[in-house]
């Protein structure tokens, strides 16, 4: 660099009102030298993203709300600040694509962050990938479009950033060629790891999104409660490092301290462990390949005094049997699978179905599905959308999910 200072990296941020987003922030603000906030989205809080705004000075800011949007661009002009407001789900695709954003924080939970997280894969970002959904709708889509830009893909998902950090050095994808024998993704096992049945019966959205461990968003807090989440990552898992669903296995560890593990085949491990932070993933694939602070706590191990690992049980989370049976078929099966938890889930916290018919909806979907291979974006969403409405035909049945 001849002494020259490194120009900050230019960032856009899909979702940044979440829990992520909000961590993706706190890193960045922590090295203001070197990174400079280019862009940042959000669905319809208002209130927040104007409170980002009047601090970070971004460009743009998106609003998917219309009238959320007109709102934030009334008060920014008020309040003296220049930044470009946007509206609709289209100008996502517009912040992820922006010529001044060198990298991209794919936040956005669900379905919804399927569009600007592959515009900002073929527009050749830098992609910070926490929207497992993306990746599980469209697969080998999404991981072509990766290839032929040219793109740098870093996952932030503890788990999968935890396998990126235990990879041999200079290797992505392609670990069996690697020396790695599988992959071992650990989970939490949620607020129901040790509840009975009855007591399943009767969960309240209250009690699925209070995670004993990690601070999450309610949808991806009902996933964690299900085992979904763990789902998801195995299909995200396969796809992301190149090994088949029987190389990915996931155990069981409820002090979240052992984020993921990768087994060689000289029969040795690597482990990547930590405090349960998204910061501590966050601020690895900003920096990559360097390291930066976080502003986590240093792990302490004599205080966390054991780590225990078990096998989940498949009878009673059975979203995570589901999941490994999508990543098998493949083709849409991954997309259908989604598309049906993330109604099922919405029933659950609108109150609309019990906590234990999350898989019997998805079950249902998933048995008259016939899938078949991706070949466009077009597949991709005619999938998505039959899965919705057969998931909700089922919701409103009167044999359904919920009578």
């Amino acid at each position: 660099m001849n002494g020259q200072p490194k120009q900050p990296l230019r960032l856009a941020v899909l979702g940044s009102t979440g829990s992520i987003g909000l961590s993706t922030l706190d890193v960045a603000a922590r090295h203001p030298e070197r990174f400079r906030l280019t862009a940042l989205t959000a669905h319809s809080n208002v209130d927040l993203l104007r409170e980002q705004c009047l601090r970070h000075r971004p460009e743009i800011a998106v609003m998917v709300e219309h009238a959320a949007a007109a709102q934030l661009r009334r008060e920014l002009a008020a309040a003296g600040c220049t930044t470009e407001v946007l509206a609709g789900a289209e100008s996502l695709c517009e912040a992820a694509t922006h010529a001044g954003v060198d990298c991209v924080m794919a936040a956005i939970v669900g379905a919804a962050g399927l569009a600007p997280t592959l515009a900002a894969a073929r527009a050749a970002k830098r992609l910070l990938l926490a929207n497992k959904e993306a990746l599980v709708m469209s697969g080998p889509l999404f991981m072509q479009a990766v290839r032929e830009s040219g793109a740098t893909l870093i996952p932030i998902d503890s788990e999968h950033n935890a396998v990126f950090q235990c990879m041999p050095p200079g290797s992505t994808t392609g670990l069996r060629a690697a020396g790695v024998r599988r992959i071992l993704l650990t989970a939490s096992g949620g607020p129901f790891l040790r509840a009975s049945a009855a007591v399943m019966a009767q969960a309240t959205p209250a009690q699925a999104c209070a995670h004993p461990r990690w601070v999450m968003g309610r949808k991806i807090s009902v996933d964690s409660a299900t085992l979904m989440n763990k789902g998801l990552e195995l299909i995200e898992a396969c796809l992301l490092f190149g090994l088949p669903p029987e190389a990915v296995e996931i155990v069981v560890h409820p002090q979240s301290i052992v984020h993921s593990l990768v087994e060689y085949l000289d029969g040795s491990m690597l482990a990547q462990l930590g405090n349960p932070d998204m910061r501590t993933p966050i601020a690895h694939a900003l920096g990559w390949p360097e390291r930066l602070h976080s502003g986590v706590e240093s792990l302490d191990l004599v205080r966390a005094g054991r780590l225990d690992f078990e096998p989940p049980d498949l009878k009673r989370f059975a979203c995570l049997r589901l999941a490994r049976e999508a990543a098998v078929v493949g083709g849409t099966a991954p997309a259908v699978l989604n598309a049906a938890n993330e109604i099922a889930v919405q029933a659950f916290l609108d109150g609309r179905c019990a906590f234990p018919s999350i898989p019997q909806v998805i079950e249902e979907v998933m048995a008259v599905h016939r899938p078949r291979p991706i070949d466009s974006l077009d597949d991709v969403l005619e999938a998505d959308a039959w899965a919705r409405a057969v998931a909700a035909a089922h919701l409103n049945s009167p044999t359904g999910a919920c009578a």
